[in-house]
Parts: structure tokens; C-alpha cells; sequence
């Protein structure tokens, strides 16, 4: 595998560094720089930025308004917007339901749902966990029914709960997974469908976070109409849709990217900080061998995911690497954040965004990188468990590559 790249690589590279410094919206910088949590409209300034340029879909084809770029363009991208720090494209549309759309869609589904979801006009929430369906996703309950309507149509009837719903209070559609046949064998009985979240019978709730956020939510179906012609694929065969997704999300999952840019704020942070013997905490001998080891880790963990570009360049979609990727991937992402709490020591700990709401310790003290220290650890402990816990990708890989 050569990994030199070509004049013509080198030259897209210096573009896109030159069109991140003209064009990353300076409201998004300052309010990263300040630790603010962001608003719906924060989020979608850089992906309408990145929409008129073309740049918001690095992976679908052309043909749906993908740029055409090759696996190393892409490559060269998730590097460059990392060592930006530029707020990464929220995944539920771009990478999650998109490609199923343009995979399994009808073209009147593509035309309908397509241009909304690269333009940033709709915003997806994407509706998998329940409260007893999370790493065993097939036993979900939320149920459809199908009916046909006063007006001659055929419609389903969704009655149920979903749970850990990111950004749900801001999402305008949600793609769901339903059970359609409660007899069928308990993965043949699904499908897949789309859902306007402003139909009546919708209920957001806020789940308020360890660190104080409101980012994930409950949703509730109380007989909530659908339209037959909002499932994508054929009915009962939902779970087609859904490993297919899961495949895309837990590769993306695996953040080489930002978790590089991850390991060079640790080395700043612990040049500066200082250690027990009154030295700088990258001088510890058993810190410093922290920092070593995950970045051998996470080097091993770039070459695969480099193979996998190169999979799909040759025409090969996400396979069980894609598991090796998330398992991986999170797991250094949670070490980068033990990393970081070490560091702030006992400065990581006073602080919750919103807690407590007065008193002594109603402002973060101690250095700027400790503020966000505990509630970002808290956080990232989700990662090994969404998009299939990694004991679940554990299992994929024996039987799929050791054959167990």
C-alpha cells in the first residue's frame, strides 16, 4: 500500500486547508474556543458552508451530490477538518440514512429526501434503541400497524418508545426501525421507516446528561399516522437497511482523525502541567508511557482504516473491519479522555455545565483545558456501547472472520 501521496493529492490537500481558514464560520470558532454548547443553527452554519461548496457528502456518488472524491481525498479531509478543529458534520443524515436512501430507495424517495439531507434543510434523528432493545436491537417493540385510511391509502400506525435519541430536539424527520409482523422470527419482522417528526403523536423528551446537556432524548409514538410510501425497502426486511447502516456508522465511529488531534493536545496539555515531583507531567515515566502506547494503538488503528478506503475504492462496501474500527476507535477515545482528567486532576472536578447553578463552585477554576475535562470523560463512556456495544462487535468478528 503506498501512502505517498501525488502532487495532484498534495495539491487538494493545500486547497482545502485554504478554504477551512476562508470560510469556517467565525461565530462556530469562538463558541468552541469559549466551551458553549451549540445550537441547532451553530451546527448547520458549517454544514450549509460546506453544502454550497459541494463538500458535505464525502462518500455518496456523484450522481446524488457526492464530490467524486478518492479514498485518499477523503482520507486527506477527515485529516485536514481534524487538525482544524472543525465541528464535525452531524452523521445521522450525511452518513447514516442518506446512503440507505440512495441504496434502497424509491426514486421518488431520493428525489424527496435527498437534496433536503445535504443542504442541512432536514434535520435527521435517528430512532434504533429502546428501553429493552439497545445492544440486542432486534427485540425492539415499537410497533406499526398498517391500515388503509378514509382517503384510499395505506398507512402504518406506530405506537412505541425510543431512547438516547441525539439532538432529537432539533430533528425534523427520524428514521425508525418498527416491528411491522410481531409472528415473524424476531430480525425478519422489521422495517424501516421515515417519520415527520411534527406529526401528531410525537413526543421529545429531554435525557440531561452527566455533564448537564441536554444531547440526548427520549421520543414516544402514540398512534402516530406514517404513510406506506415513507418505508424504505420492502416491508419486513428493515434489518437489510439496518446493518447496512450500522456497517457505515460504526466505521465513522472510529474517529482516527480527531483522535490524533486528540493525542497532540494531550502532549501540549502535559508539557505544561505539572506532575507530583513539581516536573512536567509528560516527564512522568508511567504518563508518558500512557501517551506511547496509545499512539502506537492508535497508528495500527489508522492502517486499517486506511485499508478499508482502499476496500472501497475497489468497489468493496464496510465488511467486519468495520467492527475492528469501532471497537478500537472508542476504546482509544476513552483513553484519550482518562488522559485528559489525569491531567486536569483536581481541577477536572468542580465543574458541570449548569451545576451547581450558584455558590462557590458555580464558575470553573484551574486551567481552560480542565473545565471540560469530567463532563467530556463522562460522555465518551457512550461510545463503546452506541452503534452496537463492542462486546456485540466482538461476537461479528468471531463469526465472521475467525469463523467461530
Amino acid at each position: 500500500m503506498n501512502l505517498d501521496f501525488s502532487p495532484e493529492d498534495l495539491a487538494f490537500r493545500d486547497e482545502v486547508r485554504a478554504f477551512i481558514a476562508e470560510n469556517y464560520p467565525a461565530g462556530l470558532r469562538d463558541k468552541q474556543e469559549e466551551g458553549e454548547e451549540m445550537a441547532k443553527e451553530d451546527f448547520l452554519s458549517w454544514h450549509r458552508v460546506l453544502a454550497n461548496k459541494g463538500w458535505v457528502a464525502p462518500a455518496w456518488p456523484t450522481q446524488y451530490g457526492g464530490p467524486g472524491w478518492t479514498s485518499v481525498q477523503r482520507y486527506i479531509w477527515s485529516e485536514e477538518t481534524a487538525r482544524a478543529d472543525c465541528v464535525p458534520i452531524l452523521p445521522f443524515g450525511i452518513n447514516m440514512v442518506g446512503p440507505v436512501i440512495y441504496t434502497f430507495g424509491t426514486p421518488e424517495q431520493k428525489e424527496r429526501f435527498l437534496p433536503g439531507t445535504l443542504s442541512g434543510d432536514i434535520w435527521w434523528s435517528q430512532g434504533y434503541s429502546e428501553p429493552g432493545a439497545g445492544s440486542d436491537l432486534a427485540s425492539l417493540k415499537t410497533k406499526a400497524e398498517r391500515f388503509t385510511g378514509d382517503d384510499g391509502k395505506e398507512y402504518y400506525l406506530v405506537n412505541g418508545q425510543k431512547t438516547w435519541t441525539t439532538m432529537a430536539q432539533h430533528g425534523d424527520w427520524i428514521f425508525c426501525l418498527v416491528r411491522t409482523d410481531p409472528n415473524a422470527k424476531i430480525q425478519e419482522g422489521i422495517s424501516f421507516l421515515l417519520i415527520d417528526m411534527k406529526s401528531p403523536g410525537v413526543t421529545v423528551r429531554p435525557i440531561i446528561t452527566l455533564g448537564g446537556e441536554h444531547e440526548v432524548n427520549e421520543v414516544w409514538f402514540e398512534n402516530v399516522k406514517v404513510p406506506v410510501e415513507n418505508r424504505i425497502y420492502d416491508e419486513n426486511k428493515g434489518w437489510t437497511c439496518a446493518k447496512f447502516l450500522l456497517a457505515h456508522e460504526r466505521s465513522g465511529i472510529a474517529g482516527v482523525a480527531r483522535s490524533k488531534r486528540g493525542i497532540e493536545r494531550i502532549r501540549q496539555i502535559a508539557s505544561t502541567e505539572l506532575s507530583d515531583d513539581g516536573d512536567a507531567l509528560i516527564k512522568d515515566p508511567m504518563f508518558k508511557r500512557k501517551v506511547a502506547e496509545l499512539e502506537i494503538d492508535l497508528t495500527a488503528l489508522e492502517y486499517t482504516e486506511l485499508r478499508t478506503l482502499a476496500g472501497e475504492a475497489a468497489g468493496r462496501g464496510p465488511g467486519p473491519e468495520s467492527s475492528v474500527l469501532k471497537i478500537k476507535g472508542t476504546e482509544i477515545q476513552q483513553r484519550l479522555t482518562e488522559l485528559a482528567l489525569e491531567a486536569a486532576g483536581h481541577y477536572g472536578a468542580p465543574y458541570f455545565r449548569g451545576f451547581p447553578k450558584d455558590g462557590d463552585n458555580a464558575h470553573p477554576i484551574g486551567p481552560e483545558f480542565a473545565h471540560r475535562a469530567a463532563p467530556t470523560y463522562f460522555n465518551v463512556r457512550k461510545t463503546s456501547i452506541y452503534g452496537g456495544s463492542n462486546e456485540i462487535q466482538r461476537n461479528i468478528i468471531a463469526k465472521m472472520v475467525l469463523g467461530l
